[in-house]
């Protein structure tokens, strides 16, 4: 399929210059990392009502979580592990610095909001790591979200026990 593709663009490109038509070359220019004058790059990730903004820079691995350590903040190994994801698929462990907000929603959602805000720091930080984030996922902002109440139900979809009598 690309050889006929190849051969097209090349037939296209010779009728053109018999033509005395100029043809532009495709030249994709390569993404530019995106950093502020202290050397960090920022961006903003979600995760149900959870919104955390992010500043990742180089350094020896500490992350903080609203002014606390990784492991006061996250007590639970599972939620520590979450937030580590981005760094050891993109294989970068420990070569970053970590200074998160969060705000809203619970431990688990606040923890999948630093880990998209991490993952999208890191794209911009260095655009080289970019098809790695995105094929494990950590790229794309989990949609899900509760369900609202809906009246005449006890909850979103639960209904009031039916009695026949």
């Amino acid at each position: 399929m690309s050889d006929q593709l190849d051969s097209i663009r090349d037939q296209l490109s010779s009728a053109a210059e018999a033509e005395g038509i100029a043809v532009a070359e495709e030249v994709s220019p390569a993404p530019e990392p995106v950093r502020d004058e202290l050397g960090r790059s920022y961006a903003t990730g979600k995760r149900k009502d959870a919104v955390a903004r992010v500043w990742i820079k180089p350094g020896s691995g500490i992350v903080t979580v609203n002014g606390k350590e990784l492991a006061v903040y996250f007590a639970r190994p599972v939620l520590q592990m979450i937030l580590r994801q981005p760094f050891s698929v993109a294989g970068v462990d420990g070569l970053f610095d970590v200074r998160a907000t969060v705000k809203g929603g619970g431990l688990s959602g606040q923890a999948g909001a630093v880990k998209h805000g991490i993952s999208k720091a890191l794209q911009l930080y260095d655009p080289s790591l970019r098809p790695a984030l995105k094929a494990a996922g950590f790229l794309t902002r989990d949609a899900r979200v509760v369900e609202r109440k809906k009246y005449g139900k006890r909850k979103a979809r639960r209904s009031f026990q039916f009695s026949k009598r």
